[in-house]
């Protein structure tokens, strides 16, 4: 019983942490990425479609991004949300592909991007100690209807704050790697 308890905490916390990584690859760096926005959303015959199922996108080099779209129409569409999207990039079309330079961030630019990356993690911190909460409440009702003893439920608390710290620091690992990535020039 317990054993469920914490493989499901387990899995919501790596769950977690995964989304934190998708979450800071559309945080825009001095390199082009196609994460940076694939997220973004297109209003495609009224309905808001990422732009990952509307178009192709590459990296040619370090400092562009190209995006293909499968239906040429979409083109003034996709054009329009990156405009839109607060990433600070101005596409240029040619009528079948989409081309984004990728300008180097200025200082300031970086030191507010690397806040923006460190309140996130804070905020995905938060998320893992509310679910470790739920966890530890689940196992302290087992413990009071009797299902498990006080033993059982000192160890899985045990095991449930190994599973918390291990998920904060790989939460925190992948903040580092993405400052890192910001402090590029």
């Amino acid at each position: 019983m317990t054993d469920q308890i914490l493989l499901k905490a387990k899995d919501k916390m790596n769950r977690s942490a995964e989304a934190l990584r998708i979450e800071l690859a559309s945080i825009r760096t001095g390199r082009a990425a196609p994460g940076l926005v694939e997220h973004i959303k297109v209003d495609y015959a009224g309905v808001p479609t990422p732009l990952r199922s509307l178009a192709a996108v590459a990296t040619p080099d370090a400092r562009m991004l190209v995006i293909q779209p499968w239906d040429k129409s979409t083109i003034g569409s996709i054009e329009k949300a990156i405009l839109k999207s607060d990433l600070g990039l101005t596409p240029s079309s040619d009528g079948n592909v989409i081309r984004i330079n990728i300008p180097p961030l200025s200082e300031e630019r970086r030191q507010e991007l690397i806040k923006l990356v460190h309140r996130r993690v804070e905020e995905r911190k938060v998320i893992l100690r509310n679910l470790r909460r739920d966890a530890m409440d689940e196992l302290k009702t087992l413990e009071k209807d009797k299902t498990i003893s006080q033993d059982e439920q000192r160890r899985a608390l045990e095991q449930l704050q190994k599973i918390t710290d291990g998920a904060i620091h790989l939460t925190e690992l992948i903040g580092e790697e993405k400052e890192t990535e910001l402090k590029e020039v």
